[in-house]
């Protein structure tokens, strides 16, 4: 089994957590996954439930990937059980990127409105982190990723506009795309996470070519706007060891730093991307040639 059971339990404003953990893999490991071998291992199919948070822990980097959506009024975020810490952020920094109705942030008291597709960075030894949507009927859907700090830097929005942008690819070969980065260097400072967000144009579907890995990161995506009834398939292993999963809209993948991360999909989308590891170089990637996958 590649995680541990699930835990249910009520923090003090009534939200609840969902906790699972992850073991980190390795290539011989998953050569021999079955489809429902790889799915729970890398596979997070639900971040989302009405007032509830749901982290997965993966043992890469020990990085955390969740969820939260406010609909009963404020939810606080707490330490699970599992991290051992007095409070969330007390080791650990935060991003987050709205990616439903407008919502608010109070981060030790200070205030931040996010609207959809607004990111939010919160630093390593803030106590105090509420969650709540402006309108219950249209709830917020914070896409929460979190990795251990030994630093803490300024809690800081960037909205889309503040993003540094790459227009990348071409329709030709079917991947033109905008690359957001939000939560990197390139914008404010960070100990180690990383964030941001890719669109996909009309008519295109393939991220990220030609794929790459980069032993020094670990990675998530989560993908979004994924029109009802289509989907995306995920392509993850060594470069000449691939795999697929097929997933569907709001769904995210772990991606391990010896393998690709790439995805070609029946409609167009947009996917988060976070990282974690020793570098913030986000040009720090060992590239494969296209006709060299397998």
């Amino acid at each position: 089994m590649q995680s541990e059971q699930n835990s249910l339990t009520p923090t003090t404003t009534g939200a609840k957590i969902a906790f699972e953990s992850r073991y980190a893999s390795s290539p011989n490991e998953v050569k021999t996954m079955t489809t429902e071998g790889l799915r729970q291992a890398f596979l997070i199919e639900k971040l989302f439930v009405a007032d509830e948070f749901r982290w997965t822990l993966s043992f890469f980097d020990r990085y955390l990937t969740g969820g939260i959506m406010p609909v009963s009024g404020v939810v606080s975020l707490e330490a699970p059980e599992q991290l051992k810490a007095a409070y969330f952020l007390e080791r650990r920094e935060l991003g987050m990127i709205n990616v439903g109705g407008p919502g608010r942030v109070v981060a030790d008291g200070v205030a931040y409105d996010l609207e959809y597709k607004e990111a939010l960075y919160i630093g390593q030894g803030t106590k105090s982190v509420e969650f709540m949507s402006h309108d219950e009927d249209k709830p917020a859907r914070f896409y929460l990723n979190s990795t251990p700090a030994h630093t803490s830097c300024p809690t800081r929005k960037v909205s889309r506009q503040e993003a540094n942008k790459l227009e990348m690819g071409s329709l030709e070969t079917a991947n033109n795309r905008t690359i957001n980065q939000m939560l990197i260097n390139k914008v404010l400072p960070t100990c180690q996470l990383q964030m941001g967000m890719t669109e996909l144009k009309t008519g295109s579907v393939w991220n990220t070519m030609p794929a790459h890995t980069h032993d020094r990161r670990m990675e998530v995506y989560f993908y979004f706007e994924v029109p009802e009834g289509q989907a995306v398939c995920h392509f993850m292993g060594q470069p000449q060891e691939t795999r697929h999963i097929w997933m569907q809209n709001e769904q995210a993948v772990i991606s391990p730093n010896w393998s690709i991360h790439a995805g070609a999909g029946t409609s167009n989308y947009t996917f988060i991307w976070g990282m974690a590891g020793e570098n913030l170089d986000y040009g720090d990637m060992d590239f494969c040639a296209i006709p060299d996958l397998r």
